[in-house]
């Protein structure tokens, strides 16, 4: 008897243990790539956007990087205001 894969809807739902994880990682990646962008757009060197971000240059390597794990949504959140970036939640009813 072969057993079907578990299809899911995203890549997060397949990593993370629930469904609040899985979306607590996709606002995570939602926003460190917008960082990145933000970031890659100001054409300084690493040591500068550091500087700006208020952060040390390892820690922006791991942003560029893209090690989510290495951030939490609120961290992400302070250095998308540095940034110069708006944040906004959206809220609708799960399906």
């Amino acid at each position: 008897m072969t057993t079907k894969p578990k299809a899911y809807d995203s890549v997060w739902q397949a990593l993370a243990k629930d469904e609040a994880e899985a979306e607590t990682m996709r606002l995570r990646a939602d926003l460190l790539i917008a960082l990145r962008d933000r970031v890659a757009s100001w054409k300084v060197t690493q040591a500068e956007a550091a500087k700006r971000l208020g952060i040390s240059q390892p820690r922006l390597n791991n942003m560029a990087k893209g090690q989510i794990e290495s951030f939490s949504l609120d961290m992400l959140t302070k250095l998308a205001c540095r940034a110069g970036l708006k944040v906004e939640m959206k809220l609708k009813k799960a399906a």
